[in-house]
């Protein structure tokens, strides 16, 4: 028997945010999900961060210099928490005592159209 598809008005809306990430350390994207889940579990606790859906779907390394280094990624959260979850990634500072810098450049309903902010 074939399991059955969620009709598109029964599944979660999602937004997809480009972030900015300016670190004195390498990263990962391992790294990147650590940095954003714990953020995020700090500023709302771990009941309000299990409802942000949070997943990192790329992550894009551009420039490495001798004070910091420079990624760009997309994550993909639900359309109710945005706000949220800008917020907690707002208060983001430090990553294994190195200083870290994660801002929102961009915010797009489709993958495609938030690759549009990201530089290559």
């Amino acid at each position: 028997m074939k399991l059955k598809v969620l009709p598109p008005t029964l599944r979660k809306n999602n937004r997809y945010l480009a972030l900015d990430i300016k670190v004195k350390s390498v990263i990962s994207k391992d790294d990147l999900v650590n940095i954003v889940w714990n953020g995020c579990i700090r500023f709302f606790g771990e009941n309000g961060t299990g409802n942000f859906s949070l997943w990192v779907m790329k992550f894009y390394e551009l420039e490495k210099t001798d004070e910091y280094n420079h990624y760009q990624a997309i994550l993909r959260c639900q359309r109710e928490y945005v706000d949220e979850v800008r917020a907690s990634l707002a208060l983001i500072y430090k990553h294994n005592r190195k200083d870290i810098s994660v801002s929102t450049i961009g915010l797009s309903g489709t993958i495609k159209a938030c690759q549009k902010f990201i530089e290559k």
